[in-house]
């Protein structure tokens, strides 16, 4: 089966967007970044195999600007887990997003 292939526009500094096409699972981790904000997603909200993966490749593939925040948790197995939030300005093209509710679809 092919991957999905994700075209996005990334805003430049001088007001002009810079266009990006992702396949796979880094455009389903884009779509998901694009779609949790400011609040950003953790593999806990939003389960992935190798999110940390899919973040180093929209970073160095894509030039993306993605904070890790370091949160900590407790239970069984205490320790602190990554959230991601995307911090530089990205669109998806108009067939990846969902107009009757402002979504982006993945």
């Amino acid at each position: 089966m092919p991957k999905s292939s994700f075209p996005a526009f990334v805003a430049e500094a001088d007001g002009s967007e810079r266009p990006i096409i992702l396949s796979g699972r880094n455009g389903w981790a884009l779509a998901n970044l694009i779609r949790s904000g400011v609040r950003g997603c953790t593999p806990i909200d939003v389960p992935g195999p190798r999110w940390s993966a899919y973040v180093h490749n929209l970073r160095h593939d894509f030039d993306l600007d993605i904070e890790t925040i370091h949160e900590p948790h407790g239970g069984t197995y205490p320790g602190t887990h990554a959230r991601y939030v995307l911090r530089s300005k990205v669109r998806l093209s108009e067939a990846h997003t969902d107009k009757s509710t402002g979504g982006v679809t993945a």
